[in-house]
This record gives structure tokens, sequence and C-alpha cells, in this order.
């Protein structure tokens, strides 16, 4: 039971020992996840942004072997069900759940005030097994969500990525942009993301891949407002190297590499060309030498 939102390295280790479990003693495994994210509800003057989309969340959890993903609603109603009525009522009725593996700090119920004390004897009352990740095993791996989010506010997507165990990744349909990229020899594929809650790293220019039918392609991303052009939404570009495809419509998912540098205003189209072209430099030989 979680938001496991990010589906992190950190969460990595009680997601493993629930598969694990589950085929040892053939059960099948279940992560039991809410949206919208509690806070969201709860908290709505905080404009939280998350990691993972729903899809992006249950393909994570899929290549790692769970069963099933379960998103229960979360609303106000929801959120002042007591921490019994939620055993009962859900685990219990619902998915007649025979065992649960749970860190040691879990809260869960109307306000948080359940612990794992009360789960374990919930267990002993309505008939399941409670093993707890105890805090040597969840703090060898001192990970966060939020500390992910914090690294993508600031454009640090390799440390994002250490944190994850994947590259961070967006994904949106290819819509039509001013076509500013193409006049310059640079066309872009403007990508407009789906959902508003999908947490977008900093502005500036990012060596990026995605799979494009089946196979991956690498080039780099813009975010930001296009400073030389004077634009004034921010907008995500991405210039696909050796590809010469028309990408309008496609859903695309863009994974983060490398940071390359901020977005920068131009005294001239010129000088902004001579920065793309050395930007692209880098970038491949960059990803030769992390592909060698």
């Amino acid at each position: 039971m979680g938001t496991f939102d990010g589906v992190h390295l950190g969460h990595l280790r009680l997601l493993k020992k629930i598969v694990g479990d589950s085929k040892k003693e053939e059960l099948e495994s279940i992560v039991l996840t809410f949206f919208p994210h509690p806070r969201m509800v709860l908290q709505k003057d905080t404009d939280i942004k998350l990691l993972n989309s729903i899809d992006e969340k249950a393909q994570l959890l899929e290549v790692i072997g769970i069963d099933h993903l379960i998103i229960h609603p979360f609303n106000q109603e929801f959120s002042r069900l007591s921490a019994e009525d939620f055993v009962r009522e859900i685990l219990v009725e619902k998915l007649n759940i025979k065992k649960i593996v749970i860190g040691y700090d879990h809260r869960f119920g109307r306000n948080r005030t359940a612990t794992i004390e009360d789960l374990i004897e919930f267990g002993k009352n309505y008939g399941f097994e409670v093993e707890q990740i105890s805090a040597e095993e969840i703090n060898d791996v001192a990970i966060s969500s939020t500390k992910i989010r914090n690294s993508l506010k600031k454009g640090d997507v390799k440390q994002a990525n250490k944190f994850l165990g994947y590259n961070y990744m967006i994904s949106g349909n290819v819509i039509s942009g001013k076509k500013i990229g193409r006049t310059i020899g640079f066309p872009t594929a403007n990508i407009k993301i789906n959902e508003d809650y999908k947490l977008v790293p900093k502005d500036g220019v990012y060596i990026v891949s995605s799979v494009i039918n089946n196979t991956t392609v690498y080039g780099m991303m813009n975010i930001g407002k296009n400073p030389t052009f004077s634009e004034n939404e921010n907008s995500l570009e991405v210039y696909f190297f050796n590809l010469n495809k028309d990408l309008y419509g496609l859903n695309l998912t863009i994974s983060f590499i490398e940071r390359i540098r901020d977005e920068i205003k131009f005294k001239s189209i010129e000088e902004l060309k001579n920065q793309i072209e050395t930007d692209k430099k880098f970038s491949l030989s960059f990803l030769k030498i992390k592909n060698e």
C-alpha cells in the first residue's frame, strides 16, 4: 500500500520481496495505490507534481513482476475511512488479503493514526500475516520521491536517474509547433504532456532518447520559452539525431540522460545555430563514451 511515486530504488526491495513471497506461497502479488495523490485532495494548496503518470507506474510495476496494480480513487470520503474499516472493507472483503509486507513506519487510516502494531492486531482478527521491513533495511536505501523531485527541479537528472534506477521519462503527443527548428536546420518534435500533474525537469537543454518503431533514437530536448524568439509559453521540443520521419500524432516517451546547459537567449539566429551544433557534438561524444 502506498503512492509509490517514481517506483524508485527505495521501493524496489519491498516490491521484489512481495513478488518473491507471492510466488513461494502461491499467492498473487498486489500493489494498492491511490489517485489522485492524497496531498492533491487533502492539501489543495500544495502544487505537488508527480514523477509518474498512471500508465508509467503500471508499466514499471509490470516489469518488476507485480500481478495486479489496483488504483483506488482517493477523495475526502475515502480519507475519512477508519483504519479498521479500511482493512475490513478493502483489504479483507475485496482483496482477500493473506499477507502484507510493509515498512516499519507505515501509517494509515483516517488522519494516518494507525501504525504497524495496529495492522498486526487486525491481522490476528481477520486472518492475514503482516511482515515488516525493518528500519535498517529501508535506511540502507535512503531514497525518497521528494529527493528525486528536488533533483529534477534543479535539473540534476543524473542524480534523479541514480535514485530511480532508470532514466526519468515524460510521455506525450507530438503536436504541431511553429516550425522554427525546421527553418534553421534542426527540426523538432513538440511534445504535449497529457497529465498536468506530471513533473517536468528544470528549463534547459538535455540529452534524451526515445523508442520509435522499436528502435532507440537519441536527441536533444529543450525545455523553456525559446527566449531567442521571444516566446511566452513553456514548450518541450526534441531534435532527434539522424531521424527524417513525420512524427505528428505519435505518443512518445522521452527518457532523460544528461543535462547539457541552461536555456540561453542568443543575439542572433546564427549564434543559436552554432550553439545547437556545439550541443549536438557534445551529445554524440557523450553518448559514444556512455555506450562503449
